[in-house]
């Protein structure tokens, strides 16, 4: 099972609150581009910057620290890249309401998994069971 070490995963979630904060004080959404560009990346070619350079400055071998499992987490990318494209692009449409919700949902959901509870978890667990019960009950 593939695995990414904790600091890590947490580097990325504080990468998108503090990007959230800022654009959401100076009302423009450049700084979401930092965010987004990175997982985008990640998603799509394997490469996420931010995290290439932060792995540096792990002080133990990446193994040696609590592991996120893989496939969850790009789940939560996902999550992540759709809000902050939609803030971004709902900024450059001049809709100003949706640029501030989807920016603060992206924002609350990272900084409540930086705390210790991952909605994107949650959400995928609750779609997982509810794919059990609709592939068991079928049968």
């Amino acid at each position: 099972m593939k695995t990414i070490p904790k600091p890590l995963v947490m580097i990325n979630q504080w990468t998108i609150v503090i990007s959230v904060i800022i654009s959401l004080i100076t009302q423009t959404a450049w700084i979401l581009l930092i965010p987004l560009v990175a997982n985008i990346s990640s998603l799509l070619i394997g490469f996420h910057p931010i995290l290439v350079v932060a792995k540096r400055f792990l002080s133990k071998p990446a193994n040696q620290y609590i592991q996120e499992d893989y496939a969850q987490l790009r789940f939560n990318q996902w999550l992540a890249v759709g809000f902050l494209l939609v803030a971004s692009i709902s900024f450059l449409l001049n809709w100003s309401i949706l640029f501030n919700t989807a920016a603060i949902l992206v924002g609350l959901a990272a900084s409540i998994a930086i705390a210790g509870f991952c909605i994107g978890c949650f959400v995928r667990f609750q779609f997982q069971q509810w794919n059990y019960r609709r592939k068991k009950s079928a049968v």
